[in-house]
């Protein structure tokens, strides 16, 4: 054995605890980005519903899609937050949004997922993108007011407002939230205390805010209307009184129900959807 094979061994054991340095991301490459708070992942594709199949959310679609087109062109946009029922469209219209952009350019704007705690390490985000070239949609999907979500909560009101972290204008937040205490701005008296405590910082984060969207369960007319966008192009019939019946036995109307249905009939027929 040679006299350099003990150093090789040393070598190789120290290499061996030497942590991976963290691989370089392309921020111009892909569609859409997962940050986890350390680091992020590539998105190679927005599996989304097409823009054109949400329907029921008219003047929501309309406002958040000239809200990202602003953005994507260098023009001022503002930070979203869309609110209200579950199943309503909200992080698909988000989605939705920025893939019918990419599709005429798809290197004007990305998507970024903040992983859920993730909004703690928006410096570190903020300042990878920063100087690049691109517009940025930073996406924190169903926001929550627990103890567990307090810390994101403080990060995205001194990010949105406050905080010493220079925000360039390419890069802007949407947050969607099932809660509908996020802009509930009446207070009852004799709500206990962290009630009101939760209620008021909802509010201030909500505030932040300069486009504000609300999402509403939808009647039995939209219901159906969101029905036959999922099941007209396969040529899918609906029985009305059955595609009722599956909404009453989950407990509400809306699209996500709508497309569970749709889902049902394409399995039956033997379609994909």
């Amino acid at each position: 054995m040679s006299e350099q094979d003990p150093l090789k061994r040393i070598a190789d054991a120290l290499e061996r605890l030497t942590p991976d340095q963290p691989k370089s991301i392309d921020w111009t490459a892909q569609p859409a980005y997962l940050w986890t708070g350390d680091d992020a992942r590539i998105v190679e594709s927005l599996d989304t519903t097409p823009l054109a199949t949400l329907r029921g959310i008219e003047a929501q679609k309309q406002a958040v899609s000239e809200n990202i087109a602003r953005l994507a062109s260098g023009a001022a946009a503002h930070d979203m937050l869309l609110w209200g029922t579950r199943g309503m469209g909200k992080s698909a219209l988000v989605r939705a949004a920025v893939q019918e952009l990419q599709a005429e350019r798809s290197d004007a704007i990305a998507l970024v997922q903040l992983a859920p705690g993730a909004a703690a390490s928006f410096a570190d985000l903020i300042e990878q993108l920063s100087n690049v070239d691109r517009a940025f949609l930073l996406f924190l999907d169903d926001l929550a007011f627990g103890a567990t979500e307090s810390q994101d909560m403080l990060a995205l009101r001194s990010l949105l407002d406050g905080s010493v972290i220079s925000r360039p204008g390419h890069i802007r937040l949407a947050v969607t939230s099932n809660r509908r205490a996020i802009v509930l701005r009446e207070e009852q008296e004799n709500a206990p205390l962290h009630e009101r405590d939760e209620r008021d910082n909802a509010l201030a984060l909500a505030d932040r805010f300069g486009l504000t969207l609300g999402f509403h369960p939808c009647d039995r007319e939209t219901y159906l209307e969101i029905l036959t966008a999922y099941t007209q192009p396969l040529g899918l019939a609906v029985d009305e009184e059955e595609a009722l019946a599956w909404a009453i036995a989950r407990g509400n109307r809306s699209g996500r129900t709508a497309f569970q249905f749709a889902c049902e009939l394409a399995g039956r027929a033997g379609q994909s959807l």
